[in-house]
């Protein structure tokens, strides 16, 4: 028996169902189904009720009368009743309203057509009345609760943040070139000894290198102990005995050399040559018995405890960076190792074939991880730390030369305000202007909303062309 009262239950909605669509109109352009006075030539005069449906218009059915669980009565439908789960209210709102004025008539299609008079189309159906108080003169659309609710419009209200991005870029790591030394000779000398070391050897300052004869240090160092030993003898150093020093040092003979000197009282045959900085040796051209000539290097030694991680901003990123800004630098030779830095110079160049700019992280290196020409990616965070008037991205509507968003009224009235975008990041713009403190603004569905303002202000200005 149960099954049976379901079956006649359904069979009862599908009739009413296909009879609702045969009465149903076209869609307008903008998917809005016409309103029920619209379809009332084409339905059966009203009877009696064929079902009883839930009062909520959710889909509950029955064929005898029946109340909700809070005690309402189900609303009987009658035969030829148009089966509709549109919103209530605009049903209601479609029927003529008493006491107002109708302002003129509308294409039940949607078309851009108006009359002052009522009036058919072409297909035989009744223009839309258009009532006072159902277009406003500031610019605002009016929406149904219903149609609210069906298209999930939400409202957020516009409030100040910070709002930070993340820049996410290649790079590449490179030597400090502050903390790179080239020893070469400043005099045609000869190399009689090599330490053991070699390229890729980690040394300290002070460490020693290979042996060096030169007879221009030679003749200076004997010049500096005559002079030496003339101040002990009463001569006294003077400018002349400051100057043969200075001679020494001019031939770039390490400092600890010197010393050696001034302590022996006598003229080494060949000068040990020291490291001047810790490192690693990039390069060793020093050969055994080999002869130097001025100027050619012999070693270069660079610093690996401070790094430089040069990376490739895309040009639309750059005005978003600034010298002191926070980079994570990620090697892709570490996964999972992080090393932390901050710009400290921006290139004035773009890179013509890559539309590139170069700005410059400097790294610490404290474990020698980092290598130069090593790949990396950086994350660079952009935006400062003062709190901006934003919205959320969604509700602003981008048409490409214009930038607007839809300010809620309340009552179902959503205003378009033309804005002024600034910075982008964590989901929200920056509003520059066109919006104050706590305006609510359409965050979801704003397109919909848009596209009805769009044709209600065409439909509008066609009325006022007509009327005279």
């Amino acid at each position: 028996m149960k099954r049976s009262v379901q079956i006649a239950i359904a069979a009862a909605v599908t009739a009413a169902v296909i009879a609702g669509v045969l009465a149903r109109p076209y869609l307008s352009p903008g998917g809005e189904t016409k309103h029920a006075h619209v379809i009332a030539q084409a339905r059966e005069p009203a009877g009696a009720p064929i079902y009883y449906q839930d009062p909520d218009g959710k889909p509950f059915y029955s064929l005898t009368p029946k109340k909700t669980p809070d005690g309402r009565d189900y609303r009987a439908v009658p035969r030829g009743a148009d089966i509709s789960f549109d919103d209530p209210e605009e049903e209601s709102a479609a029927a003529a309203p008493t006491g107002r004025k109708i302002r003129y008539y509308r294409n039940p299609m949607g078309l851009p057509d108006v009359s002052p008079t009522p009036k058919k189309d072409s297909m035989g159906m009744d223009y839309i009345p258009v009532y006072e108080g159902e277009d406003s003169d500031d610019g605002s659309v009016k929406v149904s609760p219903g149609k609210i609710q069906r298209t999930g419009v939400k409202s957020e209200p516009a409030a100040r943040r910070v709002i930070r991005s993340t820049v996410r870029a290649p790079g590449t790591i490179q030597l400090d070139e502050r903390r790179v030394s080239v020893i070469a000779m400043r005099a045609e000398s000869y190399v009689q000894k090599i330490a053991d070391v070699t390229t890729g050897s980690h040394v300290v300052k002070g460490q020693p290198l290979m042996e060096i004869y030169s007879p221009a240090v030679s003749s200076a160092a004997a010049e500096y102990i005559s002079t030496l030993n003339s101040k002990v003898t009463g001569g006294g150093e003077g400018p002349y005995g400051r100057g043969s020093r200075q001679r020494l040092m001019n031939l770039d003979v390490p400092e600890a050399a010197i010393v050696a000197i001034e302590k022996g009282r006598n003229v080494p045959i060949g000068i040990e040559w020291t490291s001047p900085r810790d490192g690693i040796v990039l390069e060793r051209n020093a050969v055994e018995g080999m002869r130097a000539q001025p100027g050619e290097t012999l070693f270069r030694i660079a610093d690996h405890s401070v790094m430089w991680a040069m990376i490739d901003v895309a040009e639309r990123d750059l005005g978003a960076m600034a010298v002191g800004q926070r980079a994570i630098v990620r090697a892709r030779s570490f996964p999972g190792r992080e090393f932390a830095g901050k710009i400290n110079v921006i290139y004035p160049a773009i890179t013509k074939e890559t539309r590139t700019a170069r700005v410059r992280v400097e790294l610490s290196n404290p474990d020698l991880l980092l290598i130069h020409d090593m790949y990396v990616d950086a994350e660079i965070e952009t935006g400062s730390g003062t709190a901006v008037l934003a919205v959320p991205e969604s509700a602003v509507m981008d048409t490409g030369s214009r930038q607007a968003v839809l300010v809620d009224k309340g009552e179902g009235r959503f205003e378009p305000r033309e804005v002024k975008l600034g910075h982008r990041g964590d989901g929200y713009v920056e509003i520059r202007q066109g919006l104050a403190d706590n305006d609510p603004v359409v965050t979801s569905a704003n397109f919909l909303i848009d596209a009805e303002s769009n044709l209600k202000a065409a439909l509008k200005g066609f009325a006022e062309g007509t009327q005279p």
